[in-house]
């Protein structure tokens, strides 16, 4: 008796040690080893070994008013044991940084799983134009840490520091220490207004030093969406 076929070639196990490894594009795989990981609730597909899981909410009462107020947060859990735990969601491409004493802003939609060394919080963007919105909300995950967040497809990693860089809020997936942020409003005319506009009126502006994550779909269900200014020095490959 045998099974043929290079299914189980193919897709074995990625066997590298370290605390968070993708395992492919769209799964990841968690060492407890290094300690406990707080991960999206619901995000495990899999796991080998000894793991318990206990849903955290919205992180507190803080936060959870936070979230309710704004539609901005993190629903977590927090993941303990000893072994190998795999996450994804939705099949989603998933997208690994390290930060070292630095913050990012990022949408909450697009928080997968961090190190429980990582403090988050939600936060209002100090935008001018963001009263035109009702305000704007995002997460921050701030500390020293590996931080997974998803996409809808393979991001570009624009750096503001060369050009004026501007975005769709619904495809911004985080920024970085150093970089700022307003909204334009880009009618495109008054002949465009009258066609019916471009459905591009609002955008997010970003200037300073650092880099913004653009995912190649509009398909971010934005919250409050996003913070003031947040982390770089320390983030990985992924802005490389």
């Amino acid at each position: 008796m045998a099974i043929h076929g290079k299914l189980f070639n193919e897709h074995a196990e990625n066997q590298a040690t370290d605390p968070f490894v993708q395992q492919n594009k769209k799964l990841l795989k968690v060492s407890m080893a290094y300690g406990p990981v707080l991960a999206l609730t619901g995000s495990m597909v899999a796991y080998q070994g000894s793991i318990s899981f206990q849903n955290k909410g919205s992180g507190g009462l803080n936060k959870l008013i936070k979230s309710k107020m704004t539609g901005e947060g993190v629903d977590l859990m927090e993941c303990t044991g000893q072994g190998e735990l795999f996450l994804a969601h939705d099949a989603q491409d998933i997208q690994v940084i390290y930060l070292e004493n630095d913050s990012i802003s990022v949408n909450g939609n697009s928080v997968l799983a961090f190190s429980a060394s990582i403090d988050w919080d939600i936060h209002r963007i100090q935008a001018r134009g963001g009263m035109m919105t009702g305000g704007l909300y995002n997460v921050t995950l701030r500390g020293t840490g590996y931080v997974a967040i998803t996409t809808h497809g393979e991001p570009v990693a624009l750096d503001v520091s060369g050009a004026p860089t501007f975005g769709d809020a619904q495809a911004v997936v985080l920024w970085t220490s150093g970089v700022t942020m307003d909204i334009k409003v880009d009618t495109g005319g008054l002949k465009s207004m009258i066609r019916g506009g471009t459905g591009e009126m609002l955008q997010m502006a970003f200037g300073g030093q650092g880099h913004v994550l653009i995912q190649p779909s509009e398909g971010v269900a934005t919250g409050g969406h996003q913070q003031e200014s947040s982390g770089a020095s320390g983030i990985g490959s992924l802005f490389n």
